[in-house]
């Protein structure tokens, strides 16, 4: 979710000025997400330019106060009815990790999947900590914290999965001077 699709999710619910959007945007997200108010305020300058929220001061108070157009809503409700794509989310840098450590020989991938699996049940363990000492009635961090284990516990199905493929592959320096030998021109010319 970015900022602009956060602040007319917001916005939708009632007028608001900056302050009480960002707060209330915190609200929703369980607090897991702290917001620039800075950014609030530029992203809310770039919604009113493009016609999705229109701005009013309030009760002369010098606050301006933010009210999402039917433009902006209609805007919001797409954002919420378009599936996110998982594929187009960043890079995975673990996977990463594992393949450059397959290919350049500076590290044994074994060994990486082992360091990232300790750090992944590290978080594991702190999430369920939270989870269970958890007494807050706050839905938003509930689920929160559920995608965060469930995240971590999925990294470490992979990682096993990635560890057993590596298992019945021939090790690294085997593949590597098998290759060398059989395009080595010398002995091709033999």
């Amino acid at each position: 979710m970015g900022l602009r699709e956060g602040l007319l999710c917001i916005l939708v619910r009632g007028d608001a000025h900056g302050y009480r959007l960002k707060s209330e945007l915190e609200a929703a997200t369980g607090d897991t997400w702290q917001v620039n108010i800075g950014q609030v305020y530029t992203t809310l300058q770039r919604l009113e330019r493009d016609g999705l929220v229109e701005s009013n001061e309030s009760n002369g108070d010098g606050r301006v106060v933010y009210t999402v157009t039917d433009l902006g809503r209609e805007e919001a409700r797409s954002w919420l009815a378009t599936p996110v794509d998982l594929a187009a989310s960043g890079r995975d840098e673990i996977s990463l990790k594992v393949l450059m450590a397959m290919v350049c020989g500076v590290a044994d991938p074994r060994r990486v999947i082992e360091k990232q699996r300790g750090s992944t049940m590290t978080l594991l363990q702190d999430y369920t900590t939270l989870k269970a000492d958890d007494s807050r009635d706050d839905l938003a961090w509930q689920l929160y914290l559920d995608r965060l284990i469930l995240s971590a516990e999925a990294e470490l199905r992979w990682l096993e999965r990635v560890e057993a493929r590596l298992d019945v592959m021939p090790p690294l320096e085997e593949t590597e001077s098998n290759e060398s030998e059989a395009t080595d021109p010398v002995e091709v010319n033999q």
